[in-house]
Formats: structure tokens, sequence, C-alpha cells
């Protein structure tokens, strides 16, 4: 008996100690986790933190080259600075134009930073924005967006049915018979869904399409030529062509030398549908931080508008996103909503 006693004890000591080693095991794997976390949260609110300020440092280089490019003044157009795209460069490779500033900021994480972007003329595109001319249906701008919708595809009905809604969600006025069925007024391409065009349409048209806060006209030196045929009432898509093929050689420095590609259509390129120089451009910046098989991109857009050697920031949008290492993502961002 006592010795089934001394065994009984034994074992409940035994079982005791087991527990308590689990718990201290559990407690212990508890608080690594924990600071595991907190050290990673840490370093991902750093890089965070000077990704935004990389991408800050690009956006105000890409306002100096507009400012720099209105300066020297006349038409803007491919052949300029503003227009070639900053291909994926490591950061590394910017930071050794400065001796200085290598020296400080040398650290092998560099090496797995890369930094791209590029400067989009949006008077390139038709805006939408110009349905709306004094409160009513501009029908310049309504015949135009219906030869694109007609070259696209798409239905008419469509079209018709997004200026109307247009319309009513730009009568601000206080006797506006509007009322419920107004929206509100869009503020980014992708809020045209909320006045009838569908995600389809909307997708098939992105490529040509803008929204700006006030009407603008189409600068044929960047335009495609889906944009030119569809501003012209009489021009054929090969003549739009033609004018995107010879520009490639001399740009257009007035709208009168466009006139002067077709004699027969006299008045149809003029100041007020058309025009040789820019204002409105999109900015964009990404930075990848590659980590092994994994990197995270940080994307950052915004739009700016240029008065003379002004170049001021409308709106900005962030994001970060994880790619894998066959890039297909990276894709995707590229084509992402705008």
């Amino acid at each position: 008996m006592k010795q089934f006693r001394k065994s009984s004890s034994r074992g409940a000591a035994l079982l005791a100690a087991m527990l308590t080693l689990t718990l201290v095991a559990t407690l212990a794997a508890g608080a690594a986790w924990q600071q595991w976390r907190g050290v990673e949260t840490e370093r991902a609110e750093r890089e965070r933190g000077q990704a935004g300020w990389l991408l800050v440092g690009a956006l105000d280089w890409a306002r100096l080259i507009l400012r720099e490019d209105a300066r020297s003044g006349g038409a803007d157009h491919f052949g300029e600075p503003w227009a070639v795209a900053l291909q994926e460069s490591r950061l590394s490779s910017f930071l050794a134009a400065d001796a200085t500033t290598a020296a400080l900021m040398a650290d092998q994480a560099n090496d797995d930073v890369f930094l791209s972007g590029q400067i989009q003329d949006l008077q390139a595109r038709m805006n939408v924005y110009n349905l709306i001319e004094a409160g009513r249906i501009s029908p310049t701008a309504l015949a135009a967006l219906a030869k694109l919708f007609d070259l696209q595809g798409l239905d008419i009905a469509e079209l018709n049915a997004m200026a109307e809604n247009l319309r009513l969600a730009s009568d601000l006025s206080p006797d506006s018979r509007a009322g419920a069925r107004a929206s509100l007024l869009p503020q980014r391409v992708d809020q045209l869904t909320l006045l009838g065009l569908s995600s389809a349409s909307l997708e098939r048209l992105r490529p040509f399409i803008t929204w700006l806060p006030n009407r603008t006209p189409i600068n044929v030196n960047t335009a495609s030529a889906e944009v030119l045929y569809a501003s012209v009432p009489a021009l054929e898509l090969a003549g739009a062509r033609k004018i995107v093929s010879d520009r490639q050689s001399q740009h257009f420095r007035s709208l009168a030398d466009v006139g002067k590609l077709f004699p027969a259509l006299p008045g149809q390129f003029n100041e007020g549908q058309h025009s040789v120089a820019s204002r409105f451009f999109e900015v964009t910046g990404r930075l990848r931080l590659a980590d092994g098989q994994q990197s995270t991109v940080v994307m950052e857009r915004s739009v700016v508008q240029r008065d003379g050697l002004e170049v001021k920031v409308l709106w900005r949008e962030r994001g970060s996103f994880p790619v894998a290492a066959g890039g297909s993502t990276v894709d995707q961002l590229l084509r992402a909503p705008r």
C-alpha cells in the first residue's frame, strides 16, 4: 500500500512538472511570437514610410520636369523629356550619383529596392466632362463619344444614359428638378459606372477616356488614332492613323499644321476641340521591394495640373501589393483603374 502511494505521488509530481514545462514553453513561444510580430510590424511601417518619402520625391521630380518643360514653351509631344518613362532601376544607382549620400546610405538593402515611373498626358484622351456645357449636353462631345462607342462596338444607349445622368448630376441650381434621380458628380473615371456605364464598357473605353475637373481639348500630338478619329466628325480611321504616323518624324507645332494634311476637312481641327499643348498629366511612381521569391510593390498615382510654371497636385492615391516572382501581378497593377 505504501509502495502504491509512493508511485502515485511520484506520478503526480512528474505530471505536474510536465504541465509546468508545457505552460512555460507555451508562454515563452507566445512571448517570442509577440516580439517577432512587433519587429515585423515595425519593419513594415519603416519600409512603408521610406517608400512613401521616395514616391513623394519621385512626384516632385516629375513636377520639376513639367515645370522646366513649360519654361521652354511650345507644343507638348512624345519627343520631350516628360514623355520618357523611367525604366525599373535599382535605388542604389540613384544614390551613387551623390558620393556623400551614397556613403551615408550605403546598405545592402538598397540593392533590393527598384524604382520606376512615367508621366502620361491626360489630354491624349477624351474628357467625359466635356459632355456638359453650360448645364446642357454638348452635341459635339456627344457625337465624338458616339463615334468612339461605335468603334468599340458598344451600345449607344449606355452613352445616352450616362450623358443624361451626368447632366442631372451637374445641375446644382437651387431650382433643380433632378431631385433623387441625380447621382453624385464623378471625381474619377471609375465612378462613371454610377452614371449608368457598365463595368465591361468602362474597361473597353479606359485607354481612350479620362475625367478632368473642367473642359479640355485633345492634344493631337499625343492622342491615339482612335481618339483622333472619334474627335473629328468627318475623319476616317485611316486619316487618324496618318496623323499618328506623320507626327513621329515631326510633331505638330500648331493646329494649322494638322489642317494642311486634310484640306478637304476645313475647320474640323479647331481650338475648341483640339490643341498641341496640354495642362493635365498623370504621374505614376512604382517602388518594388524585393525579398527573395516575393516582392512588395508600392505604387502611387497622381494627377497634376500645369498652369504656366505652377504644377499643382489635384489628387493622389497610393497602394501596396504583394507580387509573385513571375511578376504577373505587376502587369495587373499597370492596367489598374485610373
